[in-house]
């Protein structure tokens, strides 16, 4: 697909990184409606790719955004979560762990390959296609501030708001 912002091959994955202007994309959310970066400018973004809906490790990150996500409120930040699930997927992810942020579907990979969250990784010692499971927080005025590439779930979300005390 010759998408703008998308990679032609593998071998050419490059995460965007702290500085760049976030890609604005239009996924649909856990209700089949439509929604884009764009949405939340002028907030404070904690946009994370994960793999798969209801696994243990998605499950443990998403539901330590959903623990912190009162405290990541009050540093003004909304959190978004994007994976290739279909949106059926995540609704019924999201009711069964209460979680109150969005969760877009990206099955198509535009956004995945457009942060550069597209490519080959290592799965039990082989070279597979997949999500690196990455975290960016956008500034306000679209620009990454901070990114952690190769996320470990676990304490995840108190990673984020210690930097959201960094970062103006």
């Amino acid at each position: 697909m010759g998408r703008a912002g998308a990679l032609a091959a593998p071998k050419g994955l490059t995460m965007l990184k702290v500085g760049d202007k976030a890609p604005d994309f239009s996924l649909e959310d856990a209700s089949g409606r439509q929604r884009s970066l764009a949405e939340w400018k002028g907030r404070k973004v904690i946009l994370y790719f994960y793999p798969k809906d209801d696994t243990p490790g998605c499950t443990k990150e998403a539901c330590g955004f959903r623990d912190r996500n009162a405290e990541l409120s009050a540093k003004g930040a909304v959190v978004l979560g994007i994976s290739p699930d279909k949106p059926a997927s995540h609704a019924k992810f999201a009711e069964k762990y209460g979680l109150p942020f969005v969760l877009l579907s990206d099955p198509e990979h535009r956004a995945l390959e457009a942060f550069g969250v597209w490519g080959e990784k290592k799965l039990y010692g082989k070279i597979v296609m997949g999500i690196i499971r990455s975290t960016f927080l956008i500034e306000e005025d679209g620009l990454i501030a901070k990114v952690w590439p190769k996320v470990s779930p676990e304490g995840h979300a108190d990673e984020l708001l210690a930097a959201l005390g960094e970062v103006h």
